[in-house]
């Protein structure tokens, strides 16, 4: 195997151990013209011997697990490990040798649950608890399992700057933040989330790297000016010297998932990584992942953030794609947003409220060949035979939250009746549902923006960026400052609200609703072929019928603030409620009827959800 090939079974890259105890290390430096490994502590320094396509290495029985070390190149730099595994000391210290293989795992008996059964809770570790660590996030694992999640998506935990990030400004991408707990814990806690039946996704950035502490460019050609992104140098996965790029991620990507027993990785806007090879690096970063499935037996799934309405990314091989098994679809939440009220400014202009969303309903994508006003341009294709369990769909994430000047979550933007109603109109799409963390019972305090930069000039420049992306909403007024410690503690959930009102009867609202979608074939199983809608664009209402077998569904949605009459077509047997948001139980003013049968005609209260099921026996 030569120096660019992958070897899906270990780790090749940074600082590794083999069972004898010999330490190999391996670095991509092809700017280097001398490299070696410097252990401050023990005054001890290695040098690492030059192999083809400029890579570096060693085998040593002087490294050990715990030791800090630094690379020095050309007799003067000292930077830390590209592919470090731990910074005590953040961004800006030694990198400390781990050795993964020693943690113990107690998930031998796991198995990931099928895709079609991930009901996704996304976390951000530094705000999900007071502590703002893995360890911490333990302590919440029962009450997610009692919520009825199946899988939770860990927001990116490369080494940031400071303390405080959203984590997209990773600068070390092996490396698990520190202040979370590094590595251990995270293994620790992925092995609890198995123990207690949940599937774990890690969201991982590859299409950029963070601005402080990125010292990549010092080693090698990591970033290339062929092509640019919104958050700064493009990764190099197509130009000069991009194999040992290339490596680099293909490497990433199997780690998390044979060392650290992610189930699945949540891959930032794919959009923005550019790739003209043969070979697009997300199909080759595919295919690595296929041969470790054949090699564990583990499961693994890779779900892309796509802006593009572009079914190549989720499309298999045989059929020209990359293969990715699943993408967010922002169209969704951009109908549903509009739906609710939400102004349409800046991108939610594109989008027409109850049609939009019953367009959503059926086609996964808003925009699938027709112009799109806010592009200026035909925009998107068909997805008409790609399968439910290949869309992710939401009314919030951190993206749409955090991305607010304010940080204001829906339960500071729209009512409780309404927040009941988008979760009703999430929970029964025929896609994968995602919960951003603390919106089950209705969390009042924002999630903002926030970084911990230590360079003041990088500090302004984001403050400045901030106001900058809020002037296509034409919003006036100040963003609060992402440096700001109070910004971060501002956005931690409060894990007092769950146990009072009105928090605790839209607990129970979710808790309920997730219960009927995991128990009836006709939501659980996502079959797109067997959903029908209707809309009335003057009332704002929609009528989502699902069926599978003998068992049908409809899902009665009125997202006007006066209640409309709305005709049920004529069914055989008789339709039995199993949930209405309107009823007293869950805060409403209206019960409605418990049964009916033939065609009629129901009333649906102001901003309600109410779901039938007609099932023969």
């Amino acid at each position: 195997m030569n120096m660019i090939e992958t070897n899906t079974t270990a780790r090749t890259l940074g600082v590794n151990f083999n069972n004898e105890g010999t330490a190999s290390i391996v670095l991509w430096a092809p700017k280097a013209s001398s490299v070696s490994l410097l252990i401050a502590a023990k005054q001890r320094t290695i040098a690492l011997e030059k192999k083809e396509y400029g890579y570096w290495s060693v085998e040593t029985e002087e490294v050990k697990p715990g030791d800090e070390y630094v690379f020095v190149l050309d007799e003067g730099k000292e930077f830390p490990d590209p592919a470090s595994l731990s910074q005590p000391d953040g961004v800006h210290g030694s990198s400390r040798a781990v050795d993964l293989k020693s943690f113990t795992w107690t998930d031998g008996d796991w198995q990931n649950i099928d895709l079609e059964s991930y009901l996704i809770y996304e976390v951000h570790t530094g705000t999900f608890t007071g502590e703002g660590t893995f360890a911490a996030m333990e302590s919440k694992l029962d009450y997610l399992v009692d919520l009825g999640i199946t899988a939770i998506e860990i927001m990116p935990v490369a080494q940031f700057s400071g303390n405080r990030n959203w984590g997209y400004d990773g600068v070390l991408p092996f490396c698990v933040q520190n202040s979370y707990g590094g590595a251990e814990a995270l293994q620790h806690l992925v092995d609890k989330c198995h123990q207690k039946g949940l599937a774990v996704i890690l969201d991982v950035v590859f299409n950029h790297i963070g601005p402080e502490g990125n010292n990549l460019d010092n080693f090698g050609y990591y970033f290339t000016d062929k092509y640019h992104t919104p958050w700064g140098n493009a990764i190099n996965f197509d130009d000069a010297w991009c194999d040992g790029v290339r490596k680099f991620f293909r490497e990433n990507a199997l780690m998390w998932f044979r060392d650290f027993h992610i189930d699945a990785l949540r891959m930032d806007a794919v959009h923005a990584i550019k790739d003209f090879s043969p070979v697009h690096i997300l199909k080759e970063i595919k295919q690595e992942v296929d041969q470790l499935m054949r090699e564990t037996g583990r499961v693994h799934y890779l779900i892309v953030e796509l802006d593009l309405n572009d079914i190549r990314f989720i499309n298999p091989f045989d059929q020209g794609g990359y293969g990715m098994d699943a993408q967010w679809i922002d169209e969704f939440h951009h109908a549903l947003r509009v739906s609710s009220g939400q102004s349409k400014t800046g991108y939610y202009s594109d989008f027409d409220g109850v049609a939009s969303l019953a367009k959503s309903y059926e086609d996964a994508y808003v925009y699938d060949g027709t112009f799109s006003g806010h592009r200026k341009k035909m925009f998107g294709i068909k997805s008409s035979g790609n399968a439910g369990r290949q869309f992710v769909v939401f009314s919030q994430n951190h993206d749409h939250v955090g991305n607010r000047m304010l940080g204001e979550r829906s339960s500071q933007l729209v009512s409780v009746s309404m927040l009941k109603l988008m979760a009703g109109a999430v929970l029964v799409s025929p896609y994968l549902p995602l919960l951003f963390m603390g919106e089950e019972y209705a969390e009042s305090n924002p999630f903002q923006y926030f970084v911990s930069h230590t360079d003041p000039e990088l500090a302004e420049a984001v403050r400045k960026g901030r106001k900058k992306e809020f002037s296509a909403f034409h919003l006036e007024g100040e963003a609060p400052d992402p440096m700001a410690g109070e910004t971060f503690d501002h956005s931690k959930l409060q894990w007092d609200l769950p146990g009072i009102e009105p928090h605790r009867t839209m607990l129970g609202f979710y808790k309920t609703l997730i219960a009927i979608r995991k128990k009836y074939p006709a939501l659980y199983q996502l079959d797109r072929e067997n959903v029908s809608v209707g809309y009335d664009q003057s009332k704002q209402t929609i009528l989502l019928r699902r069926t599978a077998h003998d068992q049908q569904v409809v899902c009665l949605m009125n997202f006007s603030t006066e209640s409309h009459e709305t005709e049920v077509p004529e069914t055989p047997g008789t339709w039995y409620k199993l949930l209405a948001s309107s009823d007293p139980q869950w805060g409403g003013q209206t019960l409605i009827p418990e049964s009916f049968s033939g065609k009629s005609l129901l009333t649906l209260p102001a901003e309600s959800f109410t779901l039938y099921i007609n099932q023969h026996e």
